[in-house]
């Protein structure tokens, strides 16, 4: 890490809880690879109009926004990206010149974490979920062309989030009567510690090319373990961590993300946890 001293430019996230997050160190380990001098650190917030004006006040320049925090910081902002206020969420603040601008890169994350393996305009998606990750990863599938399904258990955010999508809505359990190229899992199901769950069967998977966990702990979920050995290509969760990350930190400083070196920070926090 560089040095900390009287021009080291501050950064951070924002949740509550944030003890757990992978950020600071995928964050701080690329600030050093590039030599800036600048510091990532976690903030416990619960008074979010309070945390905005503290980080006004302290010159903290960009901010993560995580859970529980992603929507309720939306009527503090100064101003909102068209893609962020589409999805109705954002996890990137900007702070320059008194003002406060809100970004989502979580559907930028989703979006290329998926263009790794695949080729998204044109293609059928099965996304699992209604909360705010499955929002942003349909809205950014959208905007990359692709054509959205939607599959969840709670029928009234379901059918919600998929009129706000201009899609088709199913119930969960209806999963084996669908087709698409590839399956996203954007529900919390398979995470630490129930890691024996998954929301789609194994015999289901093998209709997928491609199937991605947006779970990145543990790193190779059920989901993922059974679509393998259904001979589908699969994407972890921390590939969208990680691009998601890359693309605030690049939003941040103007310089191309060290993807490399990010990736590796994640896997060794990872690996230390399991």
């Amino acid at each position: 890490m560089v040095p900390v001293d009287g021009c080291t430019e501050l950064y951070g996230i924002m949740g509550s809880p944030v003890a757990h997050s992978l950020s600071p160190a995928m964050h701080n380990r690329a600030f050093a690879e590039l030599s800036l001098n600048k510091v990532y650190v976690p903030f416990p917030v619960v008074d979010v109009a309070g945390a905005l004006q503290g980080f006004l006040a302290l010159g903290v320049r960009g901010v993560s926004v995580t859970i529980p925090h992603k929507q309720t910081v939306l009527p503090f902002l100064d101003s909102i990206d068209p893609v962020a206020a589409a999805i109705g969420a954002v996890n990137t603040l900007v702070i320059e010149a008194g003002q406060i601008h809100g970004l989502n890169t979580d559907w930028l994350g989703a979006n290329r974490a998926l263009a790794e393996v695949m080729e998204l305009a044109g293609r059928r998606v099965l996304l699992l979920g209604a909360g705010g990750s499955a929002r942003a990863i349909g809205f950014g599938l959208r905007e990359a062309g692709a054509q959205v399904i939607l599959a969840s258990r709670t029928p009234e955010r379901g059918q919600q989030l998929a009129k706000d999508l201009a899609c088709e809505w199913y119930d969960l359990q209806e999963v084996a009567g669908l087709h698409a190229t590839a399956l996203v899992n954007a529900t919390s199901v398979g995470m630490a510690p129930a890691i024996e769950e998954t929301p789609v069967p194994a015999l289901d998977l093998s209709r997928f090319e491609v199937v991605m966990d947006i779970v990145y702990s543990p790193r190779e979920t059920r989901l993922l373990r059974e679509a393998a050995q259904a001979g589908c290509r699969v994407v972890g969760g921390l590939e969208m961590l990680l691009f998601q990350g890359a693309a605030q930190f690049e939003i941040w400083t103007g310089q191309e993300a060290p993807l490399a070196v990010m990736r590796a920070e994640l896997l060794g926090r990872l690996r230390k946890r399991e």
